[in-house]
């Protein structure tokens, strides 16, 4: 139903733009490559500090918000912050995505310092999820250099689509848990429980969506034309969310935040989440030991660690956290799924044929970096 609304709204504005606006548009994605990863500044910063903040970036983050700020203390000497102004809070009001983004964010830094030889010693600051100050990190040089692909940071995506059917195999189970199984708890396809997250994931869509602040929110986000993504370059485009062809064409030129506002565009967005509950191998739980801001930080470091093993099982894993951003589904989901920790990320995992190339926006490190002269 979502593919075919978008090929008629697409037939009639196509009739109505005409060859000749068709050459004038937008015709391609707009995607990670097409921006500079330094915007022309010349940061204070060694190449070996710049290089690895641009692979810390590369963490996900609801609505791809990017909610971090490093603070330059001394070469290799940083403060991570939080970053107010890329709050959601409307489907986040407590800022617990916000910092279990941040603590994904701190682990591609773990992992890119550790390739290049740099030993990373964090002391946490924050005395909750909104303070400024959450983590201060010194980087110090070491005799050996641990063997990390930063590749896979590079080339991690989350991919949305055409997720299979078949049963995930135990063996990659166990690799993405890596011996902290006591933090996932994994529903396969068919169990009783599987059918329950898959209907409660889209009435907790259908309630997000209905919900003014939230939609409102969520059009704040969206980077419709080149323009807006060559401004911000963070939120959602045509291609992260894989809309393609005609479809996405019509959005890049046609559509607007009041677009998202109308109840055609909130109901094709609900059609979208029943296709993709469908298609997947079973569902993925990860939780915390408390709701602490340790532990979130911990947790979202956890969650990047198991998402950086995906690709090469051709496993996507796509979060889908409405359950729990909407209280009555939140409740109904601590009574169904009986876990004694807080669940954190509610992911959709399933076998793909095909991983491709990551394509959502990035900020320069120049964006996010603060107490340096630009």
């Amino acid at each position: 139903m979502y593919r075919r609304k978008f090929l008629a709204i697409a037939g009639a504005s196509v009739v109505v733009a005409g060859g000749a606006g068709y050459l004038l548009s937008d015709r391609h994605h707009v995607v990670r490559s097409d921006f500079p990863r330094d915007a022309g500044w010349k940061l204070p910063l060694k190449p070996q500090e710049e290089a690895i903040l641009y692979l810390a970036s590369l963490a996900p983050s609801g609505h791809n918000t990017q909610p971090w700020i490093v603070k330059y203390l001394a070469p290799f000497h940083w403060i991570i912050g939080n970053d107010r102004s890329k709050w959601l809070p409307a489907v986040d009001p407590t800022q617990r995505e916000t910092i279990l983004s941040i603590g994904a964010f701190l682990q591609n830094l773990e992992y890119a310092a550790n390739s290049f030889g740099y030993r990373c010693t964090f002391s946490l600051l924050a005395a909750d999820n909104q303070s400024e100050d959450i983590v201060e990190l010194v980087l110090k040089k070491t005799g050996t250099q641990p063997v990390f692909d930063v590749d896979k940071i590079r080339m991690r995506r989350t991919v949305r689509s055409n997720y299979k059917s078949e049963p995930i195999k135990k063996e990659h189970l166990d690799d993405l848990m890596a011996g902290e199984a006591d933090a996932f708890q994994f529903v396969p396809r068919g169990a009783r429980e599987y059918q329950w997250l898959n209907e409660q994931t889209i009435e907790a869509n259908r309630r997000q969506a209905y919900r003014d602040d939230a939609q409102s929110e969520l059009a704040d986000w969206m980077r419709f034309s080149r323009k807006d993504a060559q401004t911000h370059c963070d939120g959602l485009t045509t291609a992260s969310m894989e809309i393609t062809g005609i479809p996405g064409w019509v959005l890049r030129n046609f559509y607007s935040k009041e677009n998202v506002l109308r109840p055609t565009f909130r109901e094709q967005g609900v059609d979208k989440v029943r296709a993709q509950v469908r298609q997947s191998g079973g569902w993925l739980l990860l939780t915390s030991k408390d709701s602490s801001t340790a532990a979130l930080l911990e947790t979202g470091k956890r969650f990047q660690r198991m998402l950086l093993r995906t690709r090469e099982k051709r496993l996507a894993v796509h979060p889908m956290t409405q359950i729990l951003e909407e209280a009555p589904h939140r409740d109904a989901l601590k009574r169904t799924i009986e876990l004694s920790d807080p669940v954190q990320f509610i992911l959709r995992i399933g076998y793909i044929d095909r991983y491709p190339d990551p394509v959502s926006l990035r900020r320069p490190v120049g964006h996010f970096l603060r107490g340096v002269a630009r």
